[in-house]
């Protein structure tokens, strides 16, 4: 294998490591306090530009790099704003094989 393809399949593997979860947020439930964007460890969460429709500022996922680890779910003090999704060992949590393990 040479440099380049060790390199690239190094790659592949980090993601994949990190990609063990999907989070899902309910901008109609968020109200934008950001202590969710502070406890997360990968730091895949911001905030968005966009307004709701209550006016705030709501969270919003980068779209990879969540590990499932539900720290955003324990934080958040808006019952139903966020739920984290697990991927099932092997299954990339993009797809179907998303188990629910965090809901508010």
């Amino acid at each position: 294998m040479s440099g380049a393809a060790a390199m690239e399949a190094m790659k592949t593997m980090e993601t994949a490591k990190r990609e063990r979860g999907l989070l899902r947020v309910d901008v109609n439930e968020c109200k934008g306090c950001g202590l969710c964007v502070e406890a997360c460890p990968p730091k895949v969460i911001g905030m968005s530009e966009r307004l709701n429709h209550y006016g705030y500022r709501t969270a919003v996922y980068a779209g990879s790099g969540c590990t499932g680890c539900g720290i955003c779910f324990m934080v958040c003090p808006e019952p139903g704003a966020i739920t984290v999704l697990r991927a099932k060992a092997g299954v990339s949590a993009g797809t179907k094989g998303a188990t629910a393990c965090a809901s508010n």
